[in-house]
């Protein structure tokens, strides 16, 4: 009896050696490498300046637009500076508050508990989660909210007023929408009834716009991947894996001391 219990204190403190070094080393290599790896992610939703002309002016990205179930409607787009600053500022700011929390711990802090740690990879992970899927769950929008969004306006020339455009982020690509319209005649036959919110509308939806009822006739997707969003996502996902196995070596050890609040 005497033995075995020598030899359970023996493990005991194996085991809390351990966890001492974990918290103490191992978590400050974790939340280094977290940093690091999310710094270069907030760099990718910066477009790099220029070089000349004035200061602080935005390169010019050219993006090869085409559909992959037809070659019936291919396209250039040119975007000066940040033409989809609301998902890509969303998602870059959540990295920021990503990185905050994390540089807030910085090595000169001792953790105390396995729960401390838990906490913060928590909260790390739900700003990451937040970022990635501002980037991979385009916003459902009335075509309304699509025609006062003023995306439509911002082409150079300027589209016919029978086009409807929405330009969106979804995963790792840009991806534009051409919505071709028509008037609904006031003596039309047609049940008119507004269509709601939908990331890709379908021919046939309707909605009222000033004094007008219109529906779309056609619908014209062409998408092109962006290299430096991919990179974020992978990036994101990658911190997501970190943080989840820091929790998971944290639960192993509480799970030796279930009455301990690890």
């Amino acid at each position: 009896m005497a033995t075995a219990m020598a030899a359970t204190a023996a493990e005991r403190a194996v085991l809390e050696e351990e966890f001492r070094w974990l918290l103490h080393d191992e978590v400050h290599a974790v939340l280094r490498q977290l940093q690091d790896i999310l710094k270069e992610a907030s760099l990718r939703f910066t477009l790099p300046c220029s070089g000349t002309g004035t200061e602080g002016s935005a390169k010019q990205e050219n993006f090869i637009l085409g559909s992959c179930s037809t070659d019936q409607v291919k396209g250039v787009l040119t975007l000066q500076g940040d033409a989809l600053s609301q998902a890509i500022q969303d998602a870059r700011n959540h990295v920021s508050q990503a990185i905050y929390l994390l540089a807030n711990r910085d090595e000169s802090y001792q953790f105390r508990t396995g729960a401390e740690v838990l906490k913060l990879m928590d909260a790390v992970m739900l700003q990451l989660t937040r970022a990635r899927n501002r980037l991979t769950t385009p916003a459902t929008l009335t075509l309304p909210e699509i025609a006062a969004s003023g995306l439509t306006r911002m082409f150079a020339p300027a589209l016919p007023s029978d086009l409807l455009v929405n330009v969106y982020i979804n995963l790792n690509k840009l991806c534009l929408t051409v919505y071709q319209l028509h008037a609904l005649q006031p003596n039309s036959t047609k049940n008119f009834r507004p269509a709601g919110g939908a990331v890709l509308h379908s021919p046939g939806a309707m909605f009222e716009w000033g004094s007008q009822r219109l529906e779309v006739s056609h619908v014209h997707k062409v998408e092109c991947v962006i290299p430096w969003l991919n990179d974020a996502l992978v990036f994101f996902t990658v911190s997501l894996q970190l943080c989840q196995q820091l929790k998971d070596k944290i639960s192993v050890f509480s799970s030796y001391w279930s009455y301990r609040p690890f």
